[in-house]
């Protein structure tokens, strides 16, 4: 383990991450109990507007607006607060990983969607619909690179034997430094970052809705309803 440490670098890394998360392409309107009627609803949203107080504007959102800032906790703070095994962590304590582009986080969370999930509970043999959600996320922080340690240390990119790597997360999380840069294991050509601290996360924001599709064993992504953006087959997001 030294020895892998012994070749790392800092990358100062200053620019957006994206994050790719389950959620919804249409939220439920919060009037349409009250009527069935949706210019009803319109009318009580217009209402509402103009009789709630400004939005509060904090320099602390995570702490001072829970509710307010759903952006926040959604893009930056559910994986430190709901702590779950991933390649850089057993569980102990939490992972936040994003991607240099939307494209690899695609190629990331499809593979999850469908091992993880979808095969585990029988469904790989049915048309499955899931909604998305992309965010951009600023990350300053220097980050350990270990984009060229791969080609001694393969295993950084094992498709499931995550020893290495979260003997390496144990460490970094142990020692406090901010995080990670690496290699994507789905997609060749990308990169991932994995943040130990959310100190170094700031600004999230909406950058695009995706829907995944199984269908007749590949995943068709889209963008726009209806129009297949990526498409990959089933055998290609790996084990």
């Amino acid at each position: 383990m030294s020895s892998l440490f012994d070749r790392l670098r800092l990358a100062d890394f200053h620019q957006d991450v994206l994050r790719n998360i389950v959620s919804l392409r249409q939220s439920q309107d919060l009037f349409d109990d009250l009527s069935d009627e949706p210019g009803e609803w319109l009318l009580a949203q217009k209402v509402e507007g103009e009789v709630k107080p400004p939005p509060y504007r904090s320099p602390t959102p995570i702490i001072d607006r829970p509710f307010e800032d759903a952006a926040w906790f959604n893009a930056i703070a559910w994986p430190f607060q709901h702590r779950q095994t991933s390649r850089f962590s057993d569980g102990s304590f939490g992972v936040w990983y994003g991607s240099e582009s939307v494209e690899t986080t695609v190629h990331e969370s499809a593979h999850h969607w469908y091992h993880g999930l979808l095969r585990d509970a029988g469904f790989e043999g049915l048309e499955v619909v899931s909604e998305r959600k992309v965010y951009a996320v600023a990350c300053d922080a220097a980050l350990l690179d270990l984009r060229e340690a791969v080609a001694e240390y393969p295993d950084l990119l094992h498709p499931s034997d995550h020893a290495l790597c979260r003997s390496v997360g144990a460490r970094i999380h142990r020692e406090g430094h901010p995080g990670l840069l690496t290699r994507s294991v789905r997609r060749p050509a990308g990169e991932n970052v994995a943040v130990f601290h959310p100190a170094v996360l700031s600004d999230p924001r909406h950058d695009c809705q995706l829907s995944y599709r199984l269908q007749g064993g590949r995943i068709v992504v889209e963008k726009q309803p209806g129009i297949a953006w990526i498409t990959l087959d089933v055998g290609t997001v790996g084990e």
